[in-house]
């Protein structure tokens, strides 16, 4: 099995590449996703940001509140940290159990936004950058219903997308049209295909 990290900066368009490769055969795994079920599951990820935030962060229902959550903690670099820590084993956890369940030639793609920042990129057999430059981004992020606020916090906690690249085994190109954007996807999955022949 290859194991290949796909990151990129807010509204560069991670998802969207993300598709593509599931549309080609790939197993891709949402990082994002799969910490919001484990809030959801109300079990120890759930207990242990109520430990550490308080009710605070809570809906009405007794659900964790996503943009509560992060308001309290992107103005805390502490706060943010204790969230890293508690969010990110349980996801490891759950990500090798996922693994194990794959085709033995599979090409598992797991999308996440600080793979770079967090040096978790080495956990990856390849990694690949979605690049789009800040302006771009900004753009996209709006037009999907973040606030430019919102936007301008989390874009300060990424590496610059130049800075990223730089990291990258792939780099794709997300800043001219679909068309361009599907092209270098089949592209880098046929390299991805040829490594596990």
């Amino acid at each position: 099995m290859l194991k290949v990290g796909l990151t990129g900066n807010i509204g560069c368009g991670k998802s969207t590449v993300a598709d593509m490769f599931k549309k080609l055969g790939a197993y891709v795994f949402d990082a994002d996703k799969i910490i919001k079920d484990l809030y959801q599951e109300r079990g120890d990820v759930y207990r242990r940001v109520i430990e550490n935030f308080g009710s605070a962060v809570l809906d009405e229902e007794g659900n964790i509140d996503r943009k509560k959550l992060a308001d309290l903690v992107f103005s805390d670099i502490k706060r943010l940290r204790v969230l890293e820590e508690i969010t990110h084993s349980a996801l490891y956890t759950k990500l090798e159990d996922e693994f194990k369940s794959l085709p033995q030639k599979a090409i598992a793609i797991v999308e996440a936004s600080l793979l770079v920042e967090k040096g978790t990129y080495k956990n990856y057999d390849k990694l690949i950058v979605v690049y789009a430059p800040y302006e771009i981004c900004k753009e996209r992020a709006i037009k999907a219903g973040f606030p430019l606020e919102d936007f301008k916090r989390r874009w300060e906690h990424q590496l610059p997308p130049e800075e990223k690249v730089k990291y990258a085994d792939f780099v794709i190109d997300n800043s001219d049209g679909i068309k361009q954007t599907q092209k270098q996807v089949k592209e880098v999955y046929e390299k991805l295909s040829r490594l596990i022949r």
